[in-house]
């Protein structure tokens, strides 16, 4: 199915799923009245009927029985609870994406059935501005259509690669954490800048738009990053002294020990999940 042709309903209102919402509003992938959002918030449901014009439910049950897609945007704590209560609504040609982090789709199949087609997704908190980076892994019952309709979805706010499920926990560890880890780069950055003497507004705007330019330059090209550094790097120049200093601080290691101890993380906090009865 098309995702023009396709009614969603988004269970759970919190920022991902406006971010969701909003992208898929504004490159015209759905009319606001294909969208259902539920939330037990009415405040929130509120900000999304004047926000978006869509429909909002408080209920989950009536919500789900005729989407042709079900968002699980709630988190993972209530996730079991919540797909048990909607499991007897849901279609069964329906596709179900879920965005809670560390729950593994068997846990999901294991309420909705084994034919139950599920893809899971780590999106990043970039979806917000459409420049997310987000992974998706399509379950054992997921047919090529609903991972090209999952596709659809995702790429409304920015890019989307598929995995397979046994590397969510790395995705998590790096894109999903990642946008912390740049936060922390810039930050860096723009004190550097205020200890060499700039202001500090004119440092940190200085220092998001060259993180931001870099990363564009790298995506647009396709070239190797150890190209592109090497072509800002010249002989005896300041790139260079930069990155002697970088690389003697140890920043390449670090960066990947980072990765590394997220990754394991999200295997700790899913192995948890797994365990609660």
């Amino acid at each position: 199915m098309p995702l023009a042709q396709a009614r969603l309903a988004f269970i759970g209102a919190g920022n991902m799923a406006e971010a969701l919402v909003r992208g898929l509003l504004h490159t015209r992938s759905l009319p606001p009245e294909q969208i259902v959002v539920t939330d037990p918030r009415a405040e929130r449901l509120e900000h999304f009927i004047k926000t978006f014009a869509v429909r909002a439910e408080r209920e989950n049950g009536p919500a789900v029985a005729d989407a042709d897609v079900v968002v699980l945007a709630v988190k993972p704590q209530i996730l079991d609870r919540v797909v048990a209560e909607i499991a007897p609504s849901v279609r069964p040609s329906a596709l179900t994406l879920s965005i809670a982090a560390g729950v593994p789709i068997a846990s999901i199949a294991a309420h909705l059935g084994p034919k139950a087609r599920v893809v899971r997704a780590m999106p990043n908190i970039c979806a917000v501005v459409g420049q997310a980076a987000t992974a998706i892994a399509p379950g054992a019952a997921a047919t090529a259509e609903d991972v090209a309709l999952a596709r659809a979805v995702f790429d409304a706010v920015g890019m989307t690669v598929e995995v397979e499920e046994g590397l969510m926990d790395a995705v998590t560890g790096l894109s999903g954490s990642g946008p912390a880890y740049m936060f922390l780069v810039v930050e860096a950055l723009a004190d550097a800048g205020v200890r060499v003497g700039l202001p500090r507004y004119q440092s940190q705007k200085l220092a998001a738009a060259t993180v931001l330019g870099s990363a564009k330059l790298l995506i647009e090209t396709g070239e190797h990053p150890g190209v592109l550094k090497d072509q800002v790097t010249s002989p005896g120049g300041t790139a260079i002294a930069g990155l002697h200093t970088l690389e003697s601080g140890g920043l390449r290691t670090t960066l990947i020990n980072a990765v590394v101890a997220a990754t394991e993380r999200s295997r700790q906090l899913g192995e948890q999940y797994k365990k609660v009865p």
